[in-house]
This record gives structure tokens, sequence and C-alpha cells, in this order.
């Protein structure tokens, strides 16, 4: 007969199971991953910050995603990395930070969803409607798009958790490297159908909108560019939208991985480590993607590195 802990503020982590040999090297690999997320993230949001020509809307709605990686990925790498050198009976973690844990990467998720969203509505602008450009995204629309992006996950996640804090527990194991949505209702030995059908009306609503307004955005502009016969203006689409395109295509595969491996028990492992490798590789990737077909980030690079490197001949 199984013991019941009702409402224990207490919980315990299953955390990644590794064998002991390789414990370090797993170490290292997420340790070196996650300062790169740092130094990447924190190095572009940087350059627009003190480079004038980089104050467009374009990379300032770009901002968001270096921002929500670094706050996503903090919450939860650092402590996935002090769980894999404890043993598991150690890997105790309360109730309380469980929920913060679980929101932010709930944010992480839909806020990566809504941030690209708003990024394509500004690159059919650019491209559908460029007389106007100036005049549609000024200041104020860069702000109310920025809020539209960062409420609605708010109020979607909140909605989501607020589901699963009603819920009496009766389980103290997270059956996850960190806490999620899922791992915490699964605590409960109460009826979760409120929480599944939400969470999948969630999922459902999140994908369509996201999927569907990637795909009519990169519509009409593939129809614009086709009946256009400008080349700098099929030229500045391809750079731009190849860059948004593959930053989505990265998100939403590392995304598609994860929820297919919960379905198959059997790969628990690769399913964890999926969890993780869904907020490590786009916030490694898509600084570096965006940097590399930026031509005003490369410019601001190559000017900055030309300089330090007269100076010492001055």
């Amino acid at each position: 007969m199984e013991n019941y802990t009702y409402n224990s503020l207490t919980l315990q982590l299953e955390g990644l199971s590794v064998p002991k040999e390789s414990v370090y090297p797993v170490f290292v690999f997420f340790f070196f991953s996650y300062l790169l997320i740092l130094i990447v993230n924190l190095g572009i949001v940087f350059l627009v910050f003190i480079d004038t020509n980089l104050h467009q809307p374009m990379y300032l709605l770009f901002c968001n995603l270096p921002f929500n990686d670094i706050l996503g990925n903090t919450i939860m790498t650092p402590r996935v990395l002090v769980d894999l050198l404890r043993p598991p009976s150690e890997r105790i973690i309360s109730y309380y930070e469980c929920i913060v844990q679980a929101f932010t990467t709930h944010m992480f998720g839909t806020t990566s969803h809504t941030v690209l969203m708003i990024m394509a509505f500004d690159r059919y602008v650019a491209i559908c409607n460029p007389m106007h450009y100036a005049s549609i995204m000024t200041n104020r629309m860069v702000i109310k798009l920025t809020v539209y992006a960062w409420g609605s996950a708010f109020v979607l996640v909140a909605i989501l958790l607020g589901l699963t804090i009603r819920l009496n527990r009766c389980r103290t194991m997270i059956m996850n490297p960190y806490c999620d949505n899922a791992s915490l209702f699964k605590l409960s030995c109460d009826s979760v159908v409120i929480n599944n059908v939400y969470g999948l009306t969630f999922t459902v609503v999140l994908l369509t909108s996201s999927i569907g307004s990637i795909v009519l955005t990169y519509t009409k502009i593939t129809v614009v560019c086709l009946t256009s016969k400008s080349k700098s203006l099929n030229s500045k689409a391809l750079k731009t939208c190849s860059t948004h395109l593959v930053v989505y295509l990265v998100m939403l595969f590392s995304g598609i991985i994860y929820i297919v491996l919960h379905r198959f028990p059997q790969y628990s492992f690769y399913r964890k480590l999926s969890s993780i490798l869904f907020h490590i590789i786009p916030g490694s990737l898509n600084p570096i993607i965006y940097g590399v077909q930026s031509k005003e980030i490369r410019k601001f690079l190559l000017k900055l590195f030309v300089s330090k490197k007269v100076l010492p001949t001055l």
C-alpha cells in the first residue's frame, strides 16, 4: 500500500539519471552551455543598447528573445547543475520554489512563441507595406507588441498553474529534472480532468496561433516577393525572413521532440534530456543566428574589432 504525504511543502526532484563516470562531462557541457547563453544573449542586448543604428523595431523586438532565454535558463540550468552533483536522496526543493520554477519554465516556452509572432508581424509590415513601415512600427507600437507578447503569455500560464495549485498533493516526487506543470499536477490524488482539458486547449491555441501567424505572414511575404521585380526587396526579405524562420523552426522542433517523448515512458532519460535541451539549444543559437545574418551587427562587431586592433599601435 502506497504511503501518502498530504500537501507536503518539501518535494524531491528525480533529476537526470546519469552514470557515475558521465556526471562530470555532462556537468561541464551544461555549465559551458549556460555560460554561452549568458555571454551571447547579454552581448546582443548590449550591442542593441549602445549602437543607435540598431535602435530599429526589428532589433528592439528581437531583444525580447535574449531576455526570455536568459530568464528561462537561469531559473532552470543552475538548479540542474547542482542536482547533478548530488545523490538522488538530496535533490530536495520547496513547493514554492517549485511553483516559481514551473511558472518561469512555461513562461519561457509560451513567450518564445508570442515574441516570434510579433517579430513575424514586423517583417510582414516591413516587406508588404514598406511605405508605411515607419508610421506603423512606431515606438508606441513596439511597446504594445511587447506588452502583448509577455501579457498574453502571463495570463495563459497563470491560469495553467492556478488550476494546479488548487489541487491537494499526496505525493512528493517530481519525475523530472526540474518542475513543470505536468510534474506538479501528477503529485495530486484529486481529479485532474480540468487540468488536462485546459492544458490541451492551451497547447492547441498557442500552436495554432503561432504556426498560423507564421504561415499567414510568410505566405503574404512570398506572394509580394514573387510579384515584385525589386531585387533589393527580395534580397532583404530572404535575409531577414530566413533568419526569423530558422529561429522559429529551432524552437518549434525542440519543443515537438520533448512533447513526442512524453508519450513514450520507456524513453524517460531522453525525455528529461530533451526538456533541458529545449531551453539550451534555442538560447544558444538564437543570438548567433541573428548575429551572423544581421549586416548591422556584423558591421558594429567589425568596427569594434578593428578599433581594438589599431588602438595598441597608436
